[in-house]
Formats: structure tokens, C-alpha cells, sequence
């Protein structure tokens, strides 16, 4: 089952469309780097990344001090009766104090919760990595399919201009008496079936073309340019099954939630453990009574808080994620099979699509030489009108069938990249700016202060 060397799977435009002109043309790489810096579902998935970043510094917040000030200012008349009578006291009375709280022990769970969320970091650069591979092999397809359906329509000009020739001499024929009526009834019968064909072929190619601006982000023009995508898979299923394993994002991806979920387990945990702060405060008051115009006060101190017993709900969250924790596994165990799954599957499509390739290209070449035959044989009167129409309704069959058959062995073969986890900037050596996620990490991961993003939002 291995793939021959001597296959490359490029985007033969050439083959499906003929010579193509080189100015104003659109590569493949182009439309795949302009699909890696445009698509909005990368750009979301990049923009989510970024959000989860942010996840290690509100963690990192837990072993911080929090510094809270207060104040208060009012007015206040006091009447105090007294042997002599009474006496009035009117005041402003103010206060104003700092507090300062130092975390000293939070049963691990900050150690526990910065570790849960880095973990999350790398599962979303995973997630990430598998967004950008189900892009880039949408990009690859449409790219196929708009190639395949502007030869498509193509084949219906050419079979419509046949046909058209066919219903001019059915008609010439039977102007001199050397056909009938019929003849020139089925010929534009056929004609008109063409026609019918060929404008679904056009609304075909406008649906592909509108799908190419979606993904690609912007409109397709003359599509040309060939890539080896042979190298981006091995040449034995065993292998691909193998670096499907250890390279897919999605894989990997479930591989980082089982740390997220075991994370979880120990800080639900540490909040059954005691909790030891710090605490220090300076206050001062002013005209809170007669006798006295202000006051200082300083403070120091720990507090400590053991949890003996608060209505069972911390001893079900516990069990609730150790339950989670267990989906998680299971999950890993999910992600294995699929892609194992895929890149069978795929191997095997491929294989099947290589031999459609060749039996397409053989079937052309018969029905090619049939139909010169059968209009050689109509100019002698051994062969009617009818037997020319079928010959080349057979020929455009065979034609559209050798496109197809092209296209799908290129596209399954960017399925099976898709598959191991290879459909990626750089293995196709797109020519981009690779988006780096650790950039904005490192820039929001120990940040105690500031409003604005890295980037200046």
C-alpha cells in the first residue's frame, strides 16, 4: 500500500484546463498563505488563545497582596443633656484607612490553579493548530473545486459548440433530402440538453467561487501552480498511522485537558485545606466624639481559616471532577481512534482514487477514438445522427469523469496530510508571517498591572 515516488499530486491545472497564462495567475500557495492570514476562523481561534493567556496571571493573582484604601466623611450634632442643661456638639466627623492582605498558604490551590491554566494554554495552541489545518485544507479544496469547475464548464462550451455544428448539419442534410426530421430532432434535443447542462456548470462555478472568497478571502482569478504533496505523508500506511499518533493537534489537544482536569482535582482539593494570611492596616479618625479630635491606629497580623464543615457541596465538586477528569482520559482515547480512523481511511481513498485516475484517462482515450470513428464512418452513411450524439455524450462523460477524478485524488491526498496533522504553514512552506502564540503569553503572563492588551486595545 505504499505511494509510488514517482506520484506527485500537484494542481495540474494544465491537465484539467489547458494551458494556463502565467500573468495575473493565482498560485496555490498564495491562496493558502492569504486563507492563514485572513480566515476569520483562525483569527477567532487566535483571538480565543490569546483570551486563555490570560488565565496564568489571574491565577498567579491568588499569591499576590491586595491592597484595599477606604473613607468616609459626614456630619453629626450631638446634644448631650447635662445638671446645667444641655450641650450641643456639631462635628464633621472622617475616617480613612489602608488595608494590605498578603496570601501565606491557600492549600496549593494557586500552585495548583497557575499549573491548570498553562495546561489550558497549550491545549487551546493545539486547538489552534487544528483550526488552522481544517482551513487550509478547506482552502486546498475549494482551490480543487474551482479548478475543476472551470474545466467543467469549459467541456460544456466545447460539447454545446459540437452540438450546435451537429444541429447545422442534421439540418443541411436534410435540406438536400439526405435526412430526415428526426435526425435534426435529436440533434437538437441533445443541444438543448447541453445548453441546460452548461448553465448548471456556470452556477456551479459562481457557488465555488463565492465558497473560495469565504474561506480564501479574496476572489479567485486564474488558478494555477503545482505543490508535491506527497511529502507530507509518509510512503507506508504503518508510518502515517504512527505520526498520525504523536503529531495530531486534536491528540495533543486531549492530551493537555487530562492535565487541565487532574489540575482541577487539586484545587478543588486545597479548599478542604486551612488558609493563612497576612494582614496589616493603618487608619485614622477624625472628630468621632467630643473628647477626642483624632485617631491613629496601626495593625498587624495572621489569620487562619480551617474549614471543618460548610454543607458537603466542596466534597461533591471534588468527586464531580475526578469524574471529569476520567471523560478527559476517555477523550484521549477517542481522539487516538478517530484519527487512526482517518488516516486509514484516507490512504485507502487515495490508493482507490490513483486507479480511478488511470481507468478515467483510458476511458477518454477509447471514447476519443470511438467518436472519430463513428463520424468517419456517418460521412460514408454507415452511422446515423444518433450514434455521432451518443458517441459524444460517452466522450464529455468520460471527460468530466477523468476532472472529477483528478480533482479527488489531489484533495484526498491533502485529506490524508489533514489526517497525520501535516496540513500546516510549515510543512507546506507557506510563505506567511507564522502567528507565534507564546508571544503574547509571555507578554500577559506575569503582568501585575495595565489596562491594554500587548497589541494596544
Amino acid at each position: 500500500m505504499a505511494v509510488k515516488k514517482s506520484v506527485w499530486f500537484g494542481i495540474a491545472a494544465a491537465a484539467l484546463l489547458g494551458p494556463v497564462a502565467p500573468a495575473g495567475a493565482q498560485t496555490f500557495q498564495e491562496a493558502l498563505a492569504l486563507a492563514y492570514n485572513n480566515n476569520p476562523q483562525i483569527n477567532i481561534a487566535r483571538s480565543t488563545g490569546r483570551a486563555t493567556d490570560e488565565n496564568v496571571s489571574i491565577a498567579q493573582a491568588g499569591n499576590r497582596p491586595r491592597i484595599s484604601a477606604s473613607g468616609s466623611y459626614g456630619a453629626q450634632d450631638l446634644q448631650i443633656g447635662a445638671p446645667t442643661g444641655r450641650v450641643g456638639y456639631a462635628s464633621n466627623p472622617a475616617s480613612m484607612s489602608v488595608t494590605l492582605v498578603q496570601p501565606l498558604f491557600t492549600g496549593f490551590q494557586v500552585e495548583n490553579g497557575v499549573k491548570q491554566a498553562e495546561a489550558s494554554v497549550l491545549a487551546q495552541r493545539e486547538a489552534l493548530r487544528n483550526t488552522e489545518q481544517q482551513v487550509l485544507y478547506s482552502a486546498a479544496q475549494i482551490f480543487m473545486e474551482v479548478i475543476r469547475d472551470q474545466a467543467l464548464v469549459a467541456l460544456q462550451e466545447s460539447n454545446t459548440k459540437f452540438l450546435s455544428e451537429q444541429v447545422r448539419a442534421a439540418k443541411d442534410r436534410f435540406g438536400v433530402g439526405e435526412g430526415t426530421q428526426t435526425d435534426v430532432a435529436q440533434a437538437e434535443a441533445r443541444y438543448q440538453l447541453a445548453v441546460s447542462q452548461l448553465n448548471a456548470a456556470r452556477a456551479t462555478l459562481n457557488a465555488s467561487r463565492a465558497t473560495f472568497r469565504q474561506i480564501v478571502g479574496v476572489e479567485p482569478k486564474k488558478l494555477t501552480g503545482s505543490v508535491p504533496v506527497e511529502k507530507l505523508f509518509p510512503k507506508k500506511i504503518e508510518a502515517a498511522v504512527s505520526a498520525g499518533q504523536s503529531e495530531h493537534p486534536a491528540i495533543r489537544s486531549s492530551v493537555h485537558n487530562v492535565d487541565v482536569a487532574a489540575f482541577n482535582v487539586k484545587v478543588l482539593e486545597g479548599q478542604l485545606l486551612p488558609q493563612l494570611s497576612a494582614q496589616a492596616g493603618v487608619s485614622r479618625q477624625w472628630d468621632q466624639s467630643p473628647s477626642a479630635h483624632s485617631t491613629n491606629s496601626a495593625s498587624v497580623g495572621l489569620n487562619l481559616t480551617v474549614p471543618i464543615y460548610q454543607g458537603g457541596s466542596e466534597y461533591a465538586k471534588v468527586r464531580q471532577a475526578k469524574e471529569q477528569l476520567g471523560t478527559a482520559r476517555i477523550q484521549v482515547d477517542l481522539a487516538r481512534d478517530q484519527v487512526r480512523q482517518a488516516v486509514v481511511a484516507a490512504w485507502g481513498s487515495l490508493q482507490a482514487a490513483g486507479a480511478s485516475v488511470a481507468a478515467a484517462r483510458a476511458q477518454v482515450e477509447a471514447d476519443q477514438l470511438a467518436l472519430n470513428g463513428v463520424v468517419e464512418e456517418q460521412r460514408v452513411g454507415q452511422r446515423t445522427t444518433l450514434d455521432v450524439l451518443n458517441a459524444q455524450t460517452e466522450l464529455v462523460n468520460a471527460r468530466s469523469n477523468l476532472v472529477t477524478a483528478e480533482t479527488n485524488r489531489v484533495v484526498l491526498a491533502f485529506q490524508l496530510a489533514q489526517a497525520i496533522g501535516r496540513l500546516d504553514s510549515g510543512h507546506l512552506n507557506l510563505r506567511v508571517t507564522r502567528y507565534d502564540p507564546s508571544q503574547h503569553y509571555n507578554a500577559v503572563k506575569d503582568s501585575w498591572f495595565g489596562l491594554r492588551t500587548p497589541d494596544g486595545r
